[in-house]
């Protein structure tokens, strides 16, 4: 099933990205129009963020996510087949800002949330850096569509580590330099490890495995954020964040993360994964707030 799968996105990958875009557009109509597919959980995540806006200021930030979002699913699917000279004149970053550290022997940690496209920045990342790049992945209920993506995360030599099994896959490489790639705004698996803090206004649970990570193994924590400056093309912006996190703690590590990542949603409300339920959590007195 996993050669036929592959075989089929590999051919459908060949298509010029104007074809695919074409496809795209005729995707979203469906999938907002007639499906609506989880419609009202992007509204509702939109109004919880942003109360101030207008019902026609949300719609169009909604309009725009599913575009990105349907958008991001057909260039993910295009890795299979890009080349590398494809991906070098559309997707552009500041990298010797994580390069600076290679010399002085420090590893590099990336923390960002779940904005477009996290794929394209995952492979271009490893061909214009000089680490060995890992990236943590949530392994897919599918065996074969797994398998596939791991194929296409993995395609400029990124080690993919397991998010169910991090601890024991990061293992070979805890000694070695590293640039170590963290989602970092999931719902917490595990709710009562996690921790509170306001985000957009409402008390929110997140994970403080990163900040644990970088503190344990005094990497450089440096932010990221990908921009779209127009369709098919991408740039990444790295801010440093800490470089001595042995110096912070978890909590201050965290909330720095939560304020820079709410700055960069306000500033590109479309470019952020709203189709997942991201207050599903409720808050109680007794988890304390991080303020």
């Amino acid at each position: 099933m996993y050669y036929l799968i592959y075989f089929l996105l590999y051919l459908f990958s060949l298509l010029p990205l104007r074809v695919l875009y074409f496809i795209s557009d005729s995707i979203y109509g469906l999938l907002y129009h007639v499906i609506k597919y989880r419609r009202d959980v992007v509204m509702s995540n939109l109004k919880i963020a942003f109360p101030d806006k207008t019902e026609q200021e949300l719609t169009a930030i909604g309009k725009g996510f599913y575009h990105k979002f349907i958008d991001s699913m057909i260039e993910t699917v295009k890795l299979l087949s890009a080349s590398d000279r494809f991906f070098e004149k559309r997707f552009t970053g500041n990298w010797e800002l994580i390069d600076g550290y290679f010399d002085k022997g420090r590893s590099v940690q990336l923390h960002m949330g779940h904005n477009f496209n996290w794929e394209w920045g995952n492979v271009v990342l490893s061909k214009n850096i000089r680490y060995q790049v890992l990236g943590v992945y949530m392994p897919i209920s599918s065996r074969p569509i797994d398998q596939v993506f791991k194929k296409i995360r993995s395609r400029s030599g990124t080690v993919m580590l397991s998010a169910y099994q991090m601890a024991k896959d990061f293992l070979p490489f805890k000694d070695k330099q590293y640039c170590l790639g963290l989602v970092a705004d999931q719902s917490p698996r595990y709710i009562e490890k996690a921790k509170w803090f306001e985000f957009f206004g409402k008390n929110t649970a997140f994970t403080m495995g990163p900040a644990k990570n970088a503190i344990r193994n005094d990497t450089v924590v440096v932010f990221a954020f990908i921009e779209r400056p127009k369709r098919g093309y991408y740039h990444v912006n790295f801010s440093l964040a800490e470089e001595n996190p042995t110096h912070s703690n978890e909590d201050e590590l965290t909330k720095q993360f939560v304020n820079y990542l709410e700055k960069v949603i306000i500033n590109n409300p479309d470019m952020w994964l709203w189709s997942h339920r991201r207050w599903k959590h409720e808050w109680k007195e007794e988890y304390g707030l991080i303020k």
